[in-house]
């Protein structure tokens, strides 16, 4: 049976964008297996319209919602999205995108999802081409009929390794990673380089589809910073396109571990840990600063139905997990137990138990995750 999930990252559209209340209906509901399709640009409208296209035909009151698709493409098109035949609501659609023609690979970088509520009808874009970041929405509906362009989002299309000044690890560093149980050809994989300028900074390039899109630095005495210009994302996205259930861990190398123990469906938040849970509600999406990184890979979280929470097992990390499971759905969420490590105190995370009790003994842990409990 379907079930409304309480969580920010599938929050009712009307909640999402209150201004349009009036076309929304108050709950949405999804599968055990995913998020709600109600897909939320993340960018803030920088346009909008009062009435729709001249040329556009307007139509009065309806009560066929295939109607209300129709228009609804009509729109599109006059933006210069061209729709098909074969776009169906209620699902993602990978089309070409009118404004960045999919870049030099000519791909189809443009995710289109129209919603379609008995006779509304409402359609939301964004391009994912690292040079572009369009996105915008449109409402079928004549007596509020709205369409707009989405800011860019801060481009990161021009970073390069060379332009980051990065290098392939030296020996220095590789073996930094061996004393931590990691081999080179795990660190080859995930294209861990280091920074040229200075050998002893560790650089963690952030990938999607393939392509750069971020790095963040460590140094060995544990000190971070991110790339300027990038937006936040999960460590290893493309380690996660398509899997039915991930693990989530607070760090990098803590990702790394867990492919030392034959889990490559892992991901890291890229920044650290709350200090403490909130007790506030939770805040809409534009608001959601500190967890921009969820929003930014919705897409990839949509598709999951089991999330093992393997954040660090000291205060901070037991908060991390519980902001987490108040976004993602707590209903899907499982988390880790980390062993005793002596009478007083347990490990901290995943790269402390693959030191001390090697592959197995983590591939056990993940293995054995509980359910989560609030």
């Amino acid at each position: 049976m379907a079930v409304i999930r309480q969580c920010l990252l599938c929050r009712p559209l009307y909640q999402i964008f209150p201004s349009c209340k009036h076309l929304l209906s108050a709950s949405v509901t999804t599968s055990s297996r995913s998020f709600s399709r109600a897909w939320a640009c993340s960018l803030p409208l920088s346009t909008r319209a009062s009435t729709s296209p001249a040329h556009v035909e307007q139509k009065g009151a309806e009560t066929d919602g295939s109607s209300k698709v129709r228009l609804l493409t009509q729109k599109l098109e006059v933006l210069g999205i061209n729709c098909d035949d074969f776009v169906t609501p209620g699902r993602y659609h990978r089309l070409f995108c009118p404004k960045c023609k999919g870049g030099q690979s000519m791909v189809r970088s443009l995710s289109l999802h129209i919603i379609q509520d008995g006779c509304r009808g409402f359609a939301m874009w964004r391009c994912f081409h690292t040079e572009c970041g369009w996105a915008g929405q449109a409402f079928a509906e004549s007596r509020a009929s709205y369409y707009g362009v989405a800011k860019k989002v801060e481009s990161f299309g021009q970073i390069s390794e060379e332009s980051m000044g990065l290098e392939p690890l030296g020996a220095k560093l590789i073996a930094y990673f061996g004393e931590r149980m990691i081999s080179e050809k795990t660190l080859r994989r995930n294209a861990v380089m280091q920074m040229s300028s200075d050998k002893n900074v560790i650089a963690f390039t952030y990938r999607q589809n393939g392509l750069l899109v971020g790095c963040k630095y460590r140094t060995v005495g544990k000190r971070f910073w991110q790339e300027k210009g990038t937006e936040k994302r999960l460590y290893g996205l493309d380690d996660i396109n398509d899997v039915p259930e991930i693990i989530i861990v607070e760090g990098e190398i803590d990702k790394l571990s867990l492919e030392e123990a034959g889990f490559c469906n892992c991901v890291s938040v890229p920044g650290g840990a709350p200090g403490k849970v909130s007790t506030k509600e939770l805040p809409s999406f534009e608001k959601d600063t500190a967890y921009q990184y969820l929003w930014n890979c919705k897409e990839y979280l949509d598709k999951v139905s089991r999330i093992i929470l393997a954040t660090d097992g000291d205060t901070s990390g037991q908060a991390l997990a519980k902001e987490l499971a108040r976004r993602l759905g707590k209903d899907r969420c499982w988390q880790v137990r980390w062993p005793k490590k002596d009478d007083h105190s347990c490990f901290k995370d995943a790269n402390e138990v693959l030191k001390f009790m090697g592959p197995d003994a983590l591939k056990k842990v993940i293995e054995d995750a509980m359910l989560y409990e609030p």
